[in-house]
């Protein structure tokens, strides 16, 4: 069984220290797979790897009002091509994967959602 695959879900979900499952767990599910990971790489690829065409994209957006539809569709094009490559960058992928699966085992081990966990530590 590699460490995607599925395992049965009974007890799989109301183990570990704080009963949402073993922190060690590195299986996903498959909502995890199509869309919390995708998110993650979503977000990352926007506030990271492709902030200039984020940013003229939204002043485009900002300066033409409601005409962007129609005036900002190079800005929408490049970004659109810039997050695509990003999207299928496996090694891009690979990261994002052990992000999730960094944060859902601080979340099985401490019962502690990560924003929870940056709100207590900026105070």
């Amino acid at each position: 069984m590699s460490a995607f695959e599925e395992k049965p879900a009974a007890g799989r979900y109301t183990s570990g220290p704080k009963q949402l499952g073993d922190p060690d767990d590195k299986s996903l599910r498959k909502v995890e797979l199509e869309v919390l990971i995708p998110k993650v790489m979503r977000d990352r690829a926007k506030t990271e790897k492709c902030v200039p065409e984020v940013s003229d994209f939204e002043q485009c957006c900002k300066d033409k009002g409601l005409l962007m539809v129609f005036s900002c569709r190079k800005e929408n094009e490049k970004l659109k091509n810039c997050l695509t490559k990003w999207y299928q960058d496996e090694t891009f992928k690979s990261e994002c994967r052990q992000i999730y699966l960094d944060e859902r085992t601080e979340f099985r081990r401490t019962g502690i959602m990560k924003k929870h966990r940056n709100l207590a530590e900026k105070q």
